[in-house]
């Protein structure tokens, strides 16, 4: 890394990226789960279709587990999916490059244009008619969180907004592409005992709420030492927008759930969320659990604001529990696209579920 680059006790939200982060970076210790990912994901409104390019390297293990999937509302489970498909632990070559680099065993390719800010992404699948290549070009700069709160609590992570124009070739169609949607990169530990909840109440199975009440599946949402979190996001261009972390398990019996980051992008600016007057309120589906209508209000740190209202339009569902969800937004009188990320624990889920199919009280 550059000299100049703070050591990660003196990182803040406003430290920037540099271009040594286009690359690989080189772990701190041998722990086996230290990983770093990168994402793409682009939308076509018309069809009502999703995509995600997505590469997780366990760089101490020297793999890399990658995977590209498009959904429609044609089907949200894996035999049902427009496309999926994924290598599990493929072996990396030694010392890869992220600025130019084809993920192995036929996974998808990333070439930096310019750096930080412009990116072109491909993969192609003949024998089942499918392609998508797309240039990822930046709106803004990537940002970064608080390290030290979720969802950052070890890693540094970063968000952008981009234009991704392109093509998609799905059962031999040729679709454009002509998208803004988001990025993000992640290093650091993940997974095994970095998961676990060190919360002495989570040690002894205790799930408790902040606010006791409201209807029983919601109470059960947020239920507390369960790692959970949504990410949820929508654009209508380059000029207006937001993107948030919620945080379900400090919500309240109403529903309302506030947002910890994120930004609000208005008159092309940007500026970080206010996270005391952030929040979001989700409507689900009983029959499948999934996100279906959502309600959102957004401030930021200099005191605009904006209302947002979501429906989900089509579902990916990769490990049947909660979903990828494609959302049509509205705000300031303009539509926009983008997703909601429910990702759950599956017992969580199954209690979640539970609740939402209760035919009768039950009695105390």
């Amino acid at each position: 890394m550059n000299d100049d680059v703070p050591s990660p006790g003196e990182i803040t939200a406003d430290t920037p990226f540099t271009t040594d982060d286009d690359m690989y970076h080189q772990p701190p210790n041998d722990d086996p789960y230290w990983v770093e990912t990168n994402w793409w994901s682009f939308n076509i409104p018309e069809r009502h279709i999703g995509g995600w390019l997505h590469a997780r390297f366990d760089v101490n293990r020297g793999v890399v587990t990658w995977r590209v999937f498009v959904w429609d509302p044609s089907g949200a489970d894996l035999g049902r999916l427009a496309y999926y498909r994924t290598g599990v632990d493929q072996p990396m070559p030694e010392h890869p490059d992220l600025r130019d680099i084809t993920f192995p065993g036929g996974g998808f390719s990333v070439k930096m244009v310019e750096p930080l800010m412009r990116y072109e992404i491909g993969y192609s699948d003949p024998d089942n008619g499918f392609a998508v290549a797309f240039e990822h070009r930046a709106v803004h700069p990537p940002r970064r969180f608080t390290p030290g709160e979720p969802p950052a609590m070890y890693s540094p992570h970063l968000d952008q907004l981009g234009h991704q124009v392109g093509e998609l070739v799905l059962r031999g169609e040729s679709i454009t592409i002509d998208s803004y949607s988001i990025r993000d990169r992640t290093w650091g530990p993940r997974g095994g005992h970095h998961m676990r909840s060190r919360k002495p109440s989570y040690q002894r199975g205790e799930h408790r709420v902040l606010h006791p009440g409201g209807p029983r599946w919601r109470e059960i949402e947020r239920e507390r030492g369960r790692g959970r979190i949504q990410y949820i996001f929508g654009h209508s261009g380059p000029n207006t927008g937001f993107l948030g972390f919620v945080r379900p398990q400090d919500g309240d019996a109403a529903g309302w759930s506030p947002l910890n980051h994120g930004w609000l992008l208005r008159d092309g600016r940007f500026e970080r969320l206010d996270k005391t007057a952030s929040r979001m309120r989700n409507f689900r589906d009983p029959r499948t659990g999934w996100s279906a209508h959502m309600e959102v209000d957004l401030t930021d740190l200099s005191g605009r604001s904006m209302t947002a209202e979501g429906f989900s339009v089509a579902h990916m569902c990769e490990g049947g529990r909660g979903s990828n969800a494609l959302m049509r937004w509205e705000f300031d009188g303009e539509i926009g696209w983008g997703e909601d990320q429910d990702g759950w624990t599956r017992s969580h889920w199954t209690k979640l579920m539970n609740a939402l199919r209760a035919t009768r009280s039950q009695e105390a």
